[in-house]
């Protein structure tokens, strides 16, 4: 099982943490060249110098010390630079490696899924489009993050290959360097906020010279997140919320900075964990737990249960919480694909808007009586 998706079952994604977010101004031009507007992601910035841009990738992994500085060029054999570059692409590119299910949406979005020929374990891919090319075996599986196969990368010759990592040790990564694959750290698992996390959609629309166009993409789900949060706001009443379930008897759930947390205040609810300090999960023993949130009127995100009978076959602890017995627990992990990846964890990172209109239709009903949930279910 790859690190996000064991972490994702546990605290329902609370390495997506949620910190205040930053604000800029709009693109502004110097003699540097022209800075694109990051207005939410905190982890990487482009400058446009008209014939290249540069990339800077600053947080690929928790507490990484080091910048990358990558040159995305449209004519390698004529750039030169007295800069030291971790990686120069010729853009816009042709074919790519990605190595996390997070980086499909971007690609579709942009509608460059075909220019996608490789990927980690395949079956954790949801995407019926994606799909659809696999299955006409156009995409080549490399192995999985922990062993890829680096003969199966350096015969594909990628354009590039978007790197996922969890540290700085990664061995494959330079292997494949050595042998002339360009390695392009995303950090977009890392990002602080909801928002921020969409916004990696800009890194991939450099590759593309589709900067324009990601950026009206963007904007869409900003102002489709900023509405339902205003409708959310004017509910009169903030139910109460409990998260997270029990692995091996610790319950583990998200702290109140983090990315679950700020979901559930934007979707004017009160999260009983919310003053907690810090931005990934909270490890606390299950009589603690029952003390504090045995009245919550809601439970979103109860681990990959599906069904009641589960929870009661894992703890009959369970069965003493309000939400249980009122049967308001809510679940992203029956939503699944072709070949039983959640699709939770592929898309909601990039489509935040979705996840809020979700929560907001559970906790609000009256504000949204006739949408259909797209991510979530009770359970059954």
């Amino acid at each position: 099982m790859r690190f996000q998706t064991l972490v994702f079952s546990l605290v329902f994604l609370v390495f997506f943490t949620c910190k205040n977010e930053k604000t800029t101004s709009s693109s502004t031009s110097s003699s540097l060249g022209e800075i694109i507007e990051i207005k939410y992601a905190e982890g990487f910035s482009i400058s446009d110098y008209g014939t290249y841009k540069i990339l800077e990738v600053n947080n690929p992994w928790p507490e990484a010390n080091q910048v990358f500085r990558y040159a995305l060029v449209n004519d390698k054999n004529n750039f030169s630079s007295e800069e030291d570059f971790d990686a120069v692409v010729q853009v816009p590119i042709k074919n790519l490696i990605v190595t996390s299910t997070t980086h499909i949406p971007s690609l579709e979005m942009l509608n460059e899924q075909n220019k996608l020929i490789g990927f980690p374990n395949l079956d954790f891919i949801s995407s019926e489009k994606t799909r659809n090319r696999i299955n006409a075996n156009q995409i080549t599986e490399i192995g999985n993050n922990e062993s890829i196969n680096t003969e199966n990368v350096i015969a594909l010759q990628p354009d590039v290959m978007i790197g996922f990592a969890v540290s700085g040790n990664n061995k494959t990564y330079t292997n494949l360097e050595r042998a002339g694959i360009p390695v392009v750290y995303n950090g977009d698992w890392t990002e602080q906020s909801p928002l921020g996390k969409a916004e990696w959609i800009k890194f991939f629309g450099a590759f593309f010279d589709k900067t324009d166009e990601a950026t009206k993409i963007f904007k869409d789900i900003e102002n489709n997140y900023l509405d339902i949060k205003t409708m959310a706001s004017k509910a009169t009443k903030k139910p109460t919320v409990l998260s997270g379930a029990m692995w091996k008897d610790i319950w583990y759930l998200p702290q109140g900075n983090s990315w679950a947390a700020a979901f559930i205040n934007d979707a004017n609810a009160e999260y009983l964990w919310k003053t907690s300090e810090g931005t990934g999960s909270i490890a606390l023993n299950i009589e603690t737990v029952i003390e504090k949130a045995h009245h919550a009127e809601f439970w979103i995100g109860p681990g990959q249960f599906s069904s009641y009978d589960q929870m009661i076959e894992a703890s009959k602890a369970y069965t003493q919480f309000e939400a249980f017995k009122s049967k308001q627990v809510y679940s992203f992990s029956t939503l699944k694909g072709e070949t039983g990846g959640i699709i939770y964890y592929e898309l909601a990172p990039n489509r935040p808007d979705l996840v809020l209109k979700d929560l907001v239709k559970i906790l609000h009903p009256e504000l949204m009586p006739d949408y259909d949930l797209y991510f979530f279910r009770a359970l059954e």
